[in-house]
């Protein structure tokens, strides 16, 4: 373990123009006198590894389902090529295709642990489930088709393969070869009809009868194809286009749907016309005419049960009148329909049902709905067909996310108070039953400490998810609109929202894991403060601060323009401004010249409002329309339990709220935080116009569709990409606002504010857009009765340091170099009314300073860390000489930059803009890991990225998925322990019994030699240009990594067997070659021998 001096902080820097000037620093700040502590640093570079860990979420735009009813693990596959596999609940993969295609189509080879995908670029790929992260072993790129459908029998190993051109081939899927078999569509439809049936939409073998292929056309025609004889036994035609086919169990009939919302019942040996012809939506006419046409049914599923009727499910086929009709899923069974709404479109459905053989009575049990959002699984045999609920993390996109937090390593008992509060907003009518998709096995947790991931959405709802042992779980829902008045419709709207739409949504979450004090900021300028209680109360009246944050604008450019700030004197605490009265104030308030003036964006109730166990409305505080200049976005925000105290700023200033006396501390314009030492000289008309904005870089990255999830900006970045706040009605120019020094970063402590300092005292620590970090300091009153009765003195210190680019984040380490949080004070339930012991108590009561070195001598010093878009510096106090510095980026700038604890020590973590995501040591800077990981290619990603504590981090990758990651080098090592498994060892069932009668007489199902058929012996080798085999990465690599225990040594063994054959099979076909050369060489040789044995040399 090294010792790091101040003095020898340079070994191992790479950057040679940084070092230099970092050595000028050194000596700047250290003149020969004075020496810093020696800090002993334990973490390196070997202790960093990034990785991805788990996906959670809701597959984003997804394309196709399948289902393995005997492994019980459903797949679903989507439009950018992501494969999801979901067991029982906490066992969930993710898996990726190269090319990003759209997955058209998924194949489970039952019970086999493998998948068939079959993607949009007519590739079809293999997968291997058998290990913990699955691979593709085999992928086959068709060249001249594009693939349509696909087959795979159960229990067979030869795939049928459906092609635009009408024609189907058929895929080996041990070796992924093609068969020379091939079914042309000339052949399959009549000779004499003159038209192309179109692209093959079904393919499906007769249940009873392998040797007979059911192939549909998308034009309408069926045909029923004999594959040993190699020509078609029936043709059916109908005039409506076909969407999906389905079997009766017994092979006698099949169900067609069609575009014009009919279903079609055939027997197979009446292909003149349908026995049956059903038009589920359809009005039925009097007199005997065909219902009106309706719309496609894009899927039918024909079920059979033992005990009645059959079950015929499909989806789509509603009447063109029901406009603005929800999507619907239409069960009938015998006489009675039941027609069930959907709140998204349905992408796919499948029948679970008890048996995998489909010659048997399928006794169907559940239908599992893949929405266009959503995944819903219906009860088919409960009456009413109720849901079952989801256990998966589904639900993160309900509303779209705008921020979000992440903590590792919380208190314990958080997550159980947590559930308790939030099992009593579960929703009743649910299926009784146990959730049927429960295939796989949990992983081992090796991670045992809490984590905790918020979620702040557009509709102002907060979600608390469990994040630990990499699972994710709802915890509790915490609705921030509920103290707002609902306009009922849009007329009724007041013309004070700064936004079009979603004025509750959350910008900010500061929240104390351990006094469970929650704060959120809202894009309508609104800051509410919550307590965490276990007691439902009734709060008569919302308590409410509004408060004039301004940047007072005049033609005349005079220094003195400012208006004076409500508050006489920065220093003026001991007057602080009264609660304004609770009725709101009307919305006609104006300035004598008609402007909107002193009105609030949102309307709070002033009806008692009932409040369910969990968070708390303490305050709630809102910024108000100035002079007709609408409030401007709140930028950062903090709140401590330990001083009673909130603060949050935007563009315009600071504000300073004490939430237990319910005042205004202090509400300064940000030139006023400077006081005559504004570096800047500036006149508030007119800020600097020549500086450039450190983030203009992030304009340039908008997705190319404005989504109404992307109008939330991140906290660091709100000031500089005002094209990203949209809706806002301004009579400031948008330069004037770019160039205005925002708030960016706030942080309470306990430090130094002056270099006379002899102890430290409580603060707050205040960075800027502009790279300027000021300080206030804060004179609390004695804690109890008097915290109530007394004010609190703030007073503003000025400007302590600058750095370039706008202020991030700051943290301060004790003399040994330990985290020092806030002080907090520690949860209590304060709705229960104290005895007079408690009141004692808490009059005594200090607030928790958590610094491990709190016993420390007042000499000792601290240093503050202190991380900006551009560079980082470490400053030792309460000298303030900047001990240490780095400049992080040069040509892009930090996102996200946050100080964590890792391995017992602590680091700086930041994610920048051009992608790279990269750690440094702790007090000294030292690079430890530059990784490029990914391109910032939206601002979801920018406003999502965080990291924590112990090595994780986590974005959101789609609206509707958080991708989480870590960097700890422990953490990777681990991750194959901790992911589940998706295939276990589970006996296929029995087939079903065929009788004595049906055995005698042959009724039961007849099988096929598949291999006879299709082998190489029988049917060639397929044309070569057809298609190209590209074997996999997943071979043996894939299962050095596979699972542990019986199956993953079977599979390790057997692959083993696999790869030592394939190489004795080589070196055999190698001998071979090398013999037969060896036999022409001789034979060569012995011919030359006889040609020249007669000759003379003169002769040659």
């Amino acid at each position: 373990m090294r010792k790091f001096n101040i003095r020898k902080v340079l070994d191992g820097l790479t950057a040679g123009s940084s070092s230099a000037s970092q050595q000028q620093q050194q000596q700047q700040h250290h003149p020969s006198g004075t020496r810093e502590p020696e800090i002993q640093e334990t973490l390196q570079s070997e202790h960093f590894q990034l990785c991805k860990t788990v996906r959670h979420g809701f597959p984003y735009q997804p394309s196709a389902l399948a289902f393995d009813p005997v492994q019980k693990i459903l797949a679903v596959g989507t439009q950018t090529g992501a494969l999801r596999l979901f067991g029982r609940p906490g066992v969930e993969c993710y898996c990726q295709h190269d090319s990003g295609a759209a997955v058209i189509q998924l194949q489970f080879l039952v019970n086999e642990g493998a998948l068939v995908s079959a993607l949009a670029d007519d590739t079809l790929h293999l997968w291997n489930l058998r290990q913990k992260r699955p691979a593709i072993l085999h992928s086959l790129k068709f060249c001249r088709e594009r693939v349509t459908f696909c087959h795979l029998p159960f229990q067979s190993k030869w795939l049928y393969v459906g092609t635009e051109r009408g024609n189907i081939h058929i895929v080996n899927v041990e070796a992924f070869t093609l068969s020379g078999y091939v079914i042309m569509w000339n052949k399959a439809i009549e000779l004499s009809s003159k038209s192309h049936p179109g692209p093959v939409v079904h393919i499906s073998d007769n249940p009873m009868d392998e040797g007979k292929l059911l192939i549909g056309f998308e034009s309408g025609t069926v045909v029923l194809w004999d594959l040993k004889s190699k020509k078609a036994d029936y043709r059916y035609t109908y005039d409506e286009a076909i969407h999906s086919v389905a079997w009766h169990h017994e092979g006698k009939q099949f169900i067609c749907s069609h575009s014009d919302g009919t279903l079609t019942i055939w027997n197979i040996r009446s292909p003149t016309k349908p026995v049956q012809t059903i038009t589920p939506h359809g009005k039925q006419l009097k007199d005997g005419k065909k219902p009106e046409p309706c719309k496609p049914i894009l899927k039918v599923e024909f079920k059979t049960t033992r005990s009645g009727e059959p079950f015929i499910i499909l989806s789509g086929g509603l009447s063109y009148d029901t406009v603005g009709r929800r999507p619907c899923l239409t069960v009938m069974h015998g006489k009675s329909t039941a027609v069930l709404e959907m709140d998204y479109s349905i992408v796919d459905f499948l029948t679970l049902c008890e048996t995998p053989y489909p010659n048997d009575f399928q006794e169907p049990y559940a239908v599992v709905v893949l929405l266009e959002k959503d995944l819903v699984l219906i009860d088919l045999a409960q009456n009413g067909y109720p849901i079952f609920e989801n256990p998966y993390p589904l639900s993160i996109h309900e509303s779209p996310v705008t921020c979000c937090e992440y903590f590792a390593d919380c208190p314990v008992d958080l997550i159980p108070a947590l559930y308790s509060v939030g099992a009593r907003q579960k929703r009743q009518g649910y299926s009784k039953k146990e959730w049927p998709i429960n295939g796989g096995n949990w992983g081992l947790g090796a991670q045992s400490y809490p984590e905790i991931i918020i979620t702040g959405h557009a509709d102002g709802s907060v979600k608390f998810w469990d994040a630990s042992a990499i699972t994710l779980q709802v915890l509790y829902k915490l609705k921030t609109s509920k103290v707002f008045e609902k306009s009922r419709n849009k007329d009724d709207r007041p013309n004070t929202d700064i936004v079009d739409e979603d004025p509750y949504a959350i910008q900010i979450i500061s929240w104390c894991a351990e006094s469970r004090m929650l704060c959120i900021a809202g894009v309508s300028a609104h800051v509410i403060i919550y307590r965490f209680s276990k007691q439902e109360v009734i709060t008569e009246v919302i308590p409410m601060l509004e408060v004039r944050l301004l940047y007072e604008i005049n033609d005349l450019e005079t220094p003195e323009g400012e208006q004076p700030p409500p508050l006489p004197t920065p220093v003026g605490g001991s007057s602080p401004q009264p609660i304004p009265p609770q009725s709101h104030p009307s919305t006609s308030s104006s300035s004598s010249d008609g402007l909107r003036d002193n009105v609030p964006c949102l309307k709070v109730k002033n009806s008692p409002l009932k409040q369910s166990p969990g968070y708390q409305t303490e305050l709630v505080i809102q910024l108000v329309w100035v002079g007709g200049e609408p409030p401007q976005q709140i930028t950062s925000l903090a709140v401590n339990s330990s001083y009673g105290l909130v603060v949050f700023g935007n563009c315009n200033g600071i504000a300073m709220v004490d939430y237990l006396q319910r005042t205004v501390l202090l509400n300064l314009g940000t030139i006023e935080l400077y006081g005559s030492n504004d570096p800047y000289r500036r006149e508030p008309r007119s800020p600097r116009k020549s500086r450039q904005p450190s983030g203009a870089g992030l304009c340039d990255i908008s997705e190319g569709t404005v989504v109404p999830e992307d109008r939330c900006k991140s906290p660091t970045s709100d000031v500089k990409d005002n094209s990203f706040s949209r809706s806002r009605s301004s009579s400031v120019t948008s330069i004037d606002k770019e160039s205005r020094e925002a708030i960016s970063a706030l942080h309470f402590c306990e430090t130094f504010t002056r270099k006379a300092d002899s102890a430290p005292s409580p603060c707050l620590w205040v960075g800027t857009t502009l790279g300027t970090v000021l300080v206030i300091a804060l004179n609390l009153p004695p804690g109890g009765e008097q915290r109530l009765l007394q004010p609190v003195i703030v007073s503003p210190s000025g400007t302590l340091l600058r750095l370039k680019g706008a202020i991030l984040r700051m943290a301060f380490l004790d003399t040994t170099g330990c985290l020092m949080p806030p002080a907090y004070e520690p949860w209590r339930e304060h709705n229960v009314p104290e005895e007079k012991d408690d009141k004692e108590k808490l009059k005594k009561r200090r607030p928790v300073s958590v610094s491990p070195s709190s016993s420390q001598e007042i000499s000792e010093n601290q240093y503050a860390v202190i991380c900006s878009e551009k560079q980082a510096k470490v400053i030792s106090l309460p000298n303030q000489n900047c001990v240490y510095k780095q400049n992080i980026t040069e040509t892009s700038f930090v996102l996200r930059g946050d100080i964590v604890a890792l391995s017992n020590s602590i680091c700086l973590a930041c994610f920048c803009a051009n992608g790279h995501i990269m750690t440094f040591s702790l007090p000294s800077l030292r690079p430890l890991l530059d990784v490029y990981y990914l391109p910032l290619t939206n601002m979801r990603i920018a406003r999502t990225f965080c990291f924590t504590n112990n090595g994780q981090a986590l974005y959101l990758v789609s609206p509707t998925e958080i991708q989480r990651l870590t960097y700890s080098q422990e953490t990777c090592e681990n991750l194959q322990e901790m992911l589940g498994e998706l295939f276990t060892p589970v006996e296929t069932p029995e087939a079903p019994n065929r009788g004595f009668f049906k055995g005698l007489f042959g009724g039961g199902a007849q099988s096929l030699d598949r291999e006879e058929l299709f082998g190489e012996s029988a049917s060639g080798k397929a044309s070569r240009s057809l298609a190209q085999h590209i074997p996999g990465p997943g071979g043996i690599e894939g299962v050095k990594g596979a699972a542990s225990g019986v199956v993953g040594e079977l599979a390790r063994a057997r692959l083993a067997l696999d790869e030592r054959g394939q190489k004795l099979g080589d070196l055999e076909e190698r001998t071979a070659a090398m013999l037969s050369s060896a036999d022409s060489f001789s034979k060569h040789a012995h011919e030359m021998m006889l040609k020249y044995k007669d000759k003379k040399w003169y002769q040659f």
